[in-house]
């Protein structure tokens, strides 16, 4: 069994065409994606409907976690922790890049606990950053114009 089944098999998600090839977008990028990448990446294949349920399976058996931005525009990343269908666990840093226009999540970044005042419970922690991410500092910036 290939690592796309197994991770669908994992999740507690039934092994549609749809389901996994939006899983194999989301392992072959590295950074998180919107739901018009995913549409423009399968094409015609899947309707937007389709699309958009797969998404809210995968992120309400806790295999993705959604990413608010500034733009508006709601992207999507492979959770790397121990996430499942009653708690996301995600107190980590994403990073939207100013140049490309990807949002990566940092897991490596060490994030402080919060201290809240008495009375106060968190419920989800969303902690994100701008800035130029890594491949897109090493390019030149002709080419970043260009992109």
């Amino acid at each position: 069994m290939n690592k796309l089944h197994q991770l669908l098999e994992a999740y507690g998600l039934r092994k549609t065409k749809c389901r996994i090839e939006v899983l194999r977008l989301f392992l072959e990028h590295r950074h998180a994606l919107a739901h018009a990448a995913i549409e423009q990446q399968l094409g015609p294949q899947f309707d937007r409907v389709t699309l958009y349920r797969t998404l809210h399976s995968f992120e309400e058996h806790g295999l993705l976690h959604s990413i608010p931005s500034t733009d508006g525009i709601t992207r999507y990343a492979l959770c790397q922790q121990a996430c499942n269908r009653h708690r996301h666990q995600h107190d980590h840093i994403h990073f939207s890049c100013t140049a490309c226009g990807h949002t990566y999540c940092l897991n490596e970044v060490y994030v402080p606990t919060l201290r809240m005042p008495e009375g106060y419970q968190v419920e989800e922690f969303r902690f994100c950053v701008q800035g130029v991410c890594d491949k897109c500092v090493l390019q030149p910036k002709e080419q970043l114009a260009s992109a």
